[in-house]
């Protein structure tokens, strides 16, 4: 059976009902329990539920063939799997947000706040602008408005949490979508099995 790994939550949710679009259907990741593994073996496949950060890890290691995962998670780990498909789904932005009145500094160190050190790293170095990185785990809106940091780099949905905030976009870094990604031995050895469900993924995205 092919093995897939997909993220806990509403993105997860999607992501399956793709797949059984697709004909990977599994009806008993439906029922009401708490397992975290469901097969199909008339299907050949095998799904499991794991934290959408732990995706790329399992796929990588080889756990699973197949996995779906935020784009923000292959940039900020930059995971060794193949990207094969943009699922036009769960989509957002990675952006620098702050205060309304920012200004930028360049006589000192800008302060920065995020969850994606290395994808803030990356876009700043591009800028040639020096930078204090503060990993936060949570709550990053909080940052500037108590003066941890200048500006934090973070998901952007719809905005209203940073308009609550009395907080703005400043700059827009990446669009961000969740991807379809294989590990790497698998392309290789199950590649039948991996580009029939690319394929047959695709055209259900095309509809």
């Amino acid at each position: 059976m092919i093995q897939i790994a997909l993220p806990k939550g509403r993105l997860g949710e999607k992501a399956y009902e793709r797949m059984a679009q697709a004909g990977y259907e599994c009806p008993a990741i439906l029922e009401k329990n708490r397992k975290l593994t469901f097969e199909n073996p008339e299907k050949g496949v095998r799904y499991f539920w794991v934290k959408p950060s732990d995706v790329s890890i399992y796929v990588e290691r080889g756990a699973a063939d197949i996995g779906i995962v935020g784009k923000d998670v292959l940039l900020e780990y930059r995971p060794d799997v193949y990207e094969l498909l943009d699922l036009k789904m769960g989509k957002c932005r990675m952006c620098v947000a702050g205060p309304e009145d920012f200004y930028d500094d360049h006589s000192r160190l800008l302060r920065v706040a995020t969850k994606f050190p290395h994808i803030a790293t990356e876009y700043y170095k591009s800028r040639s602008r020096d930078i204090d990185i503060i990993r936060l785990n949570g709550s990053i809106e909080l940052a500037p408005i108590l003066g941890l940091s200048d500006v934090i780099v973070d998901i952007v949905e719809t905005g209203k949490t940073l308009q609550e905030n009395h907080l703005v976009v400043l700059e827009e870094i990446v669009p961000i979508s969740a991807r379809l990604i294989c590990n790497r031995v698998s392309y290789q050895f199950r590649q039948k099995e991996v580009f029939n469900l690319q394929a047959q993924l695709a055209a259900v995205l095309e509809e």
